[in-house]
């Protein structure tokens, strides 16, 4: 099948650049085809940008990235108007939001105002600068992040916000073999310079059409709705995930089908991105304690308290 070859042919190609992180390469790909955008939380150095410009370069797509500051402005990412003499009107100055794909670095760095400004982007697909409103590129993918480890000088993103996120992922620390094998492959050279385009932007609107096909059945259904709504009930969790979440699974899951080559999900589908796409959408009551008790552990609980369908 077609779509088989272009996700075998996306993997395969980041695969050269990023070692090791099969399931993290899968789960942008998975969110790309989602129409989501992704945030990555993790220590620097880890490959976050490396990422992002590994997937730009395998589709063939317009990528940009923007430097989060707590000087920048919502102008400096979706650009102004300026008066052209010649012409004696007004043009747009198109900001570097205007790209297929676009890494928002370090996110917690800039104002919440500024924040926003990106987020109403991806919300949307859309920019309305001085008034007028321009569609953004199809397709449109934001990977946004920030370092967990870092407070002095961050704007924490607000819990509302950080729910327009499909998925909040982690890249980790690679394995001692994979750790040796990154070091050997940028002995000579950079690996993302080896790279070259395997698939067109037309190719990932294909498979975006493809995701929606994928079947979904009724228990399934009933299945992620009673998994969401049962983090509303559990004692450790203060905030629970609101429906948006649940069309995130949906989407999500549909997505990972299609990369397993299946036109149908399965419950496996939905348990293996469960907790990328709700740990961010959560929040812990104060008393717990956080050495004790971690999301992804109250989460698992969580998806232990709801009967799988068969």
């Amino acid at each position: 099948m077609e779509q088989q070859v272009i996700i075998s042919n996306l993997i395969n190609n980041i695969e050269k650049v990023i070692v090791g992180k099969k399931k993290v390469i899968k789960l942008c790909i998975a969110a790309l085809i989602s129409n989501g955008h992704i945030l990555i939380e993790d220590v620097p150095g880890l490959g976050k940008t490396m990422l992002a410009r590994s997937l730009a370069k395998t589709i063939d797509a317009e990528f940009k990235r923007i430097q989060f500051t707590p000087d920048l402005l919502p102008s400096d990412i979706t650009g102004v108007s300026i008066y052209n003499q010649k012409t004696q009107e007004f043009e747009p100055n198109f900001g570097p939001i205007f790209a297929n794909i676009v890494l928002a670095d370090e996110i917690n760095r800039t104002t919440p105002r500024t924040q926003s400004g990106l987020l109403e982007c991806m919300e949307d697909s859309l920019v309305t600068i001085d008034g007028t409103t321009y569609h953004l590129p199809s397709p449109f993918f934001v990977i946004a992040t920030q370092n967990p480890i870092e407070s002095y000088g961050t704007y924490p993103l607000p819990e509302a916000q950080m729910d327009r996120f499909l998925l909040q992922i982690d890249i980790g620390y690679p394995l001692r073999d994979e750790e040796t094998l990154i070091i050997e492959k940028r002995l000579k050279v950079n690996p993302l310079e080896q790279i070259s385009s395997v698939v067109n932007l037309e190719q990932i609107n294909l498979l975006q059409q493809k995701a929606l096909d994928i079947y979904l059945s009724p228990d399934l259904l009933n299945f992620i709705t009673d998994i969401v709504r049962a983090t509303r009930n559990h004692p450790d969790i203060a905030q629970g995930a609101s429906p948006r979440a649940c069309l995130a699974i949906m989407r999500v899951s549909r997505a990972m089908a299609l990369l397993a080559g299946r036109d149908f999900v399965t419950p496996d589908d939905i348990k293996g991105i469960f907790f990328y796409a709700l740990q961010h959408r959560i929040l812990l009551n104060t008393h717990i304690n956080i050495k004790e008790k971690s999301k992804k552990k109250i989460l698992e609980d969580v998806l232990q308290s709801v009967p799988i369908p068969l």
